[in-house]
């Protein structure tokens, strides 16, 4: 084996710019998959957490069987305790406990019907960017007050405005009829349509005195510090509800299994691009093993003659494919992990889109995520494929008369 080696060596370096060329191509392939692979695992990332700051949460502790069937009397009790209690043994403020109902929402010109959320003004915002987001007037500060944020849309489809007066009428939690006047403090613009047009938020206390839910809520929404801590957390608070057999922890897999759907669509769109480098780079190796193997006829018949098998001389031509798409993979995929891991500090910018993210209150930066998996992904599957494509090259010897291929030019 030690000898094939030498050999596999030796031969790669007889044509130094075909064999630097072929390296190089996988270099930056390799390379270049590597930072496309980080980079779009970490805009998911990104894209998940900006999904989910704008309502859902990593996760919400719900009723059993409200997830199916949101009905206002799907409720429990206690919930602000609950929240604060939860808040409490997590040592974390991203804790919030919200109540949702439906209403008719009228004002002197128009009436449309929408989803109100009561939520807790103090810790709202650590769990949504809605809060963010108000660009007319001001967010809830008062649990108790009688005053609605709501989205742009629905502020023009209302003909409202800052201080304008909104009538809701809906169904309290008990069967009674729940009416009452808000006043308009915040207008919030979160680049969603259907947010803007069919959600506004209301201070908790009130929502639960409209409503007649007497301190029933509908869910506790928890946000981790990372989304891959979300299954750690999620154990935790199971634990901490130990005791509550009616209520239930939902990840955010489970409150928007369509946000999965979409990542796994747009992988398959962006490995169908992936996969045209990596059969381009195959056949650069195919090219150079069989312009390789053409070239050293003569001198493979006449070893031949002396009595090697072509099974011994096909190995050779797999192993210094093996050399090359080694130091085509080490190489690429190093220079790639440094580009990588330099972008997940500094962050990756385009052009226009910190303006996009300071109008929608988003990150202005992509900060690739940085793996094994997403390291070796792509350089080892172009190792794979260059290995099969030096297969070819390699069976042509079994095929190979030495007669003939000794009096070949």
């Amino acid at each position: 084996m030690n000898i094939a080696l030498r050999l596999a060596w030796r031969n790669l370096w007889r044509h130094k710019r075909r064999t630097w060329l072929t390296v190089g191509a996988m270099i930056f392939s390799n390379l270049l998959l590597v930072f496309m692979i980080s980079l779009q695992f970490g805009s998911y990332r990104m894209m998940i957490d900006n999904t989910l700051k704008s309502y859902t949460g990593h996760m919400q502790v719900q009723r059993d069987g409200y997830n199916d069937n949101q009905k206002i009397r799907n409720s429990f009790g206690n919930i602000v305790t609950l929240a604060s209690d939860i808040r409490h043994q997590l040592a974390s403020n991203t804790v919030a406990a919200r109540g949702v109902a439906f209403a008719m929402t009228s004002s002197e010109q128009r009436s449309f019907g929408l989803q109100l959320i009561g939520v807790e003004p103090q810790y709202e915002a650590r769990v949504s960017n809605l809060p963010g987001l108000v660009k007319k007037g001001r967010y809830l500060s008062d649990s108790n007050a009688e005053e609605i944020v709501i989205g742009s849309v629905l502020a023009r489809n209302l003909r409202v405005n800052i201080g304008d007066e909104l009538t809701l009428l809906g169904s309290g939690r008990d069967g009674s009829f729940a009416a009452g006047v808000v006043i308009v403090i915040g207008i919030f613009d979160s680049g969603n349509t259907d947010i803007d047009r069919s959600m506004a938020q209301l201070p908790l206390g009130y929502f639960q005195t409209l409503f007649s839910m007497e301190g029933h809520g509908h869910n506790i929404v928890i946000n981790a510090d990372d989304l891959s801590l979300v299954p750690e957390l999620q154990q935790r608070v199971n634990t901490i509800l130990a005791e509550q057999n009616n209520l239930m922890v939902l990840n955010w897999n489970q409150l928007q299994p369509g946000l999965q759907q979409a990542i796994k669509a747009d992988l398959v769109s962006a490995w169908f691009m992936y996969a045209i480098l990596i059969v381009l780079v195959a056949f650069s190796v195919l090219n150079t093993q069989l312009m390789s193997v053409l070239e050293r006829t003569r001198e493979f018949g006449t070893m031949m003659a002396l009595g090697l098998k072509p099974v011994r001389l096909g190995a050779l031509v797999c192993i210094e494919t093996f050399i090359m798409s080694s130091l085509g993979l080490v190489i690429g995929a190093g220079l790639g992990a440094v580009l990588a891991y330099y972008l997940s500090i500094v962050g990756f910018s385009y052009p226009g889109m910190e303006e996009m993210a300071s109008r929608f209150n988003l990150p202005d930066r992509i900060y690739p995520s940085l793996s094994l998996f997403s390291v070796f992904l792509g350089p080892g599957i172009v190792f794979v494929f260059s290995m099969l494509a030096s297969m070819y090259p390699a069976l042509k010897l079994f095929y190979l008369h030495p007669v003939s291929a000794m009096r070949s030019a």
